[in-house]
């Protein structure tokens, strides 16, 4: 492992892999102009706040946990990791992502204050499934769940909840562009998968991509791809406002990035895990522009 590196001037900066976060804005993004002309903006404040916390300490959590589980070794091909590199001691990083979490709780409050027990339940499970992604006895990232997680909670559940909040109602229109943000983000996860495949594979963190192999990866990187296609396409038919569809365009930005990937192994995929990263904002801010201004043409 590197022992210097500029990184290591801003661990925890390192720690958060700040490249990451559009997951944690996306979802707020879409789920917000959804909502529109009923934003209530105290509530986008502490939705932003409270996601990109949990989004942090998810973060903190794998760092340490992967560390401590002897995944983040000598042979790791990702960027460098704060507590591996010896930045952050293990004790300070368990700290980090309990902070991280308990200001994401303290955010969450004013959200459960205006939407009660539905946004405690969410908030409560998505920052236990942070912690048990790479910690407890059995990590669910480790058994191959972490795809899925990944889809429901920073796709169709965030999405949706971000809704519920301004309107306290339900949508089908938010769970259909939910599929299509939680889609791309766990293709960001794929990137992160598929080029640690063979560390992975030895260190027992048996992943999806782990488990089922590099052409596995190429495929489903792929397909959620295209299930980001067929999302505003299914939210335009079953809502009757066929401007929806037209937010498809927003993966465009997957086509470069769907060649480069299927081609790409190891070391050299790091910068994909930033490339898909902007590809999920970039969808997300046309998602948000369609969804804005097919409401006002409504209005």
């Amino acid at each position: 492992m590197s022992t210097v590196s500029a990184k290591s001037k801003a661990p925890w900066f390192s720690a958060a892999r700040v490249k990451t976060l559009p997951a944690a804005i996306a979802p707020v993004l879409v789920g917000t102009m959804i909502a529109y002309p009923n934003i209530i903006w105290w509530v986008f404040a502490s939705t932003i706040l409270a996601t990109l916390m949990i989004q942090i300490g998810t973060n903190f959590a794998n760092d340490y946990f992967d560390f401590k589980n002897g995944v983040d070794n000598e042979d790791r091909l990702g960027p460098a990791r704060a507590t591996a590199e010896g930045w952050i001691t293990p004790a300070m990083m368990k700290k980090g992502f309990i902070i991280a979490f308990g200001c994401s709780f303290l955010f969450g409050l004013a959200l459960v204050y205006r939407g009660g027990l539905p946004i405690l339940l969410i908030g409560l499970l998505s920052i236990a499934f942070g912690i048990l992604y790479t910690g407890g006895p059995k990590p669910l990232g480790y058994l191959g769940f972490g795809d899925i997680l990944v889809f429901i909670f920073f796709g169709p559940v965030a999405v949706a909840g971000s809704v519920y909040v301004h309107t306290l109602t339900w949508s089908w229109t938010a769970l259909f562009f939910g599929c299509g943000i939680g889609a791309i983000t766990n293709a960001i996860l794929i990137v992160n998968n598929k080029r640690d495949i063979d560390n992975d594979r030895v260190s027992g963190k048996m992943t999806m991509v782990a488990r089922f192999g590099l052409g596995f990866a190429n495929i489903e990187y792929i397909l959620m791809w295209g299930i980001a296609v067929i999302s505003p396409i299914l939210a335009g038919y079953y809502s009757g406002n066929k401007v929806l569809m037209i937010a498809a365009a927003g993966t465009l930005i997957g086509l470069p990035l769907i060649a480069k990937f299927t081609k790409t192994e190891g070391e050299k995929l790091n910068p994909m895990l930033g490339q898909t990263a902007a590809g999920l904002l970039f969808y997300a801010l046309v998602c948000s522009i369609v969804i804005f201004l097919s409401t006002k043409m409504s209005l």
